[in-house]
């Protein structure tokens, strides 16, 4: 492992300290009525990656899982990379790997499919706070006292867990949220990456007077989680700005409306809307081809994360290596930073009838041989959280800026990893207020109605 990369992994562990026994998002993940069912073929490379590492192999009685997954391309290579390579070594498993919606709609299929019993033997799904809502207890399979979680790096276990019991292992990277940039733009007007609020509307006004959409927005179908970034990416300013705000939270005693720094996400939102920064399509746009107008050089910035960048990097291989990162810039350039997420996971629910093979697969995936699988298919979008794992010297730009912010000390999670809440219409919200459909106070008011009905769902106290 390169220096860098074990201090990469380092601070990773370091910067968590206040991780609560819940936490998390990524793109939202969820299932369709209408997936289609695909068997995953082994490619070369993430056979050779994949070694034997669990004690049922080859030789035993015919066993065909399914595997529920969002149908992302990244989420889509990421789970066919790991089933074909356990497949290579274990003849007698078939793994189908099913295709499903993000957002909303796949999260409330999720839900449908564990309420009524007619989940998947496996499932890729959030950690974090979103998991908190499936009530894993009572719907999912208990890992704790499995082998395999001691390769699992232990700060990602709280975004998994639940009253002792432990549900799922990272099956990807962290990732960096922020904003996504095209070098070659900034190179040709002559822009610095902004390090505060300002210095990005600067940059935004040269952008657009270039003729060039300043922020890429993707409100299209089934990606309107997209519209969540400048609010949920902007967490690390959050906490610099209320060192307690998460504690605060989880305990009813701080609300985004009434807290300016909470509320500024919603304010960047509705800004790119009236000063004309997002493209002229943004309402139809999707999360694809908005990777492709940021590739293309047709937009500058695009709120996101980092996972992203695999995506580009198999659309747009050429152009991958001009596409940048930085946090969401705050109010003061000497706290600039970014705020980082944690890795989804792969569950196993209580109705699955194969599940001494399913948590042998989830073995593989919490291994090393697993990880350099994941590497073969999908350039990484940050470090991973399983003991061991390298990452490959050749990672990309964006990556690089990354792991810059966390070398520096200059990262923090997402509001997701230190509390278990988070309402569940915040997507819609955001789209409403970047539309100009809704001002950033009706917005904030309407999500903190939203996150308080979580909470009393959840039974926290102080609700």
């Amino acid at each position: 492992m390169s220096k860098r990369t074990s201090l990469l992994l380092a601070l990773v562990i370091l910067m968590l300290p206040l991780l609560a026994a819940c936490g998390a998002a990524s793109a939202p993940t969820s299932v369709s009525p209408a997936a289609t069912t695909t068997t995953a073929a082994a490619p070369a490379a993430a056979t050779t990656a994949a070694a034997p590492t669990t004690a049922t192999t080859s030789g035993g009685a015919a066993v065909t899982l399914t595997y529920l997954a969002d149908d992302s391309q990244n989420t889509q290579d990421t789970t066919k990379a790991l089933a074909a390579a356990y497949m290579a070594q274990h003849p007698n498993v078939t793994i189908n790997v099913e295709a499903r919606p993000g957002g909303t709609e796949g999260d409330n299929i999720v839900k449908t499919r564990l309420a009524t019993g007619e989940m998947t033997d496996i499932f890729f799904y959030n950690s974090g706070s979103l998991l908190q809502a499936l009530h894993p207890t009572d719907t999912l399979v208990d890992l704790s006292k499995e082998p395999f979680i001691a390769n699992i790096v232990d700060t990602f276990l709280p975004t998994v867990s639940q009253n002792g019991q432990i549900f799922g292992v990272p099956t990807g990277t962290a990732l960096g949220g922020g904003i996504l940039y095209n070098k070659k733009i900034y190179q040709q007007l002559g822009l610095s990456v902004p390090k505060t609020w300002a210095e990005f509307e600067a940059n935004n006004e040269k952008i657009k007077a270039a003729g060039i959409a300043p922020v890429i927005a993707t409100y299209g179908g089934t990606d309107t989680w997209t519209s969540q970034l400048f609010v949920l990416a902007d967490y690390y300013n959050v906490q610099k700005a209320n060192p307690t705000f998460a504690a605060d939270y989880t305990a009813n005693k701080v609300k985004y409306a009434t807290n300016p720094a909470a509320i500024a996400g919603f304010n960047y939102l509705q800004e790119g809307n009236q000063k004309g920064w997002y493209q002229k399509d943004y309402a139809t746009t999707t999360f694809e081809q908005g990777l492709q107008l940021l590739a293309d050089g047709k937009g500058a910035h695009y709120p996101m994360l980092s996972f992203a960048l695999s995506t580009i990097a198999t659309n747009s291989p050429a152009a991958v290596n001009d596409i940048g990162f930085f946090g969401v810039p705050g109010t003061d350039a000497a706290t600039s930073g970014a705020t980082i997420w944690m890795p989804a996971a792969t569950y196993i629910p209580k109705t699955s009838k194969h599940i001494a093979e399913a948590k042998d697969f989830l073995a593989f995936i919490a291994s090393v041989a697993g990880a350099d699988t994941i590497t073969a298919k999908v350039p990484p979008g940050g470090p991973y959280l399983i003991k061991g794992a390298k990452l490959p010297d050749t990672v990309l730009p964006g990556v690089k800026d990354i792991a810059a912010y966390i070398d520096s000390g200059k990262s923090g999670p997402a509001l997701e990893f230190l509390s278990p809440v988070k309402g569940p219409t915040l997507e819609q919200l955001c789209v409403a207020v970047g539309s100009g459909q809704m001002t950033p106070q009706q917005a904030a008011e309407n999500y903190d109605k939203d996150v308080e009905k979580a909470a009393k769902q959840l039974g926290l106290p102080g609700w």
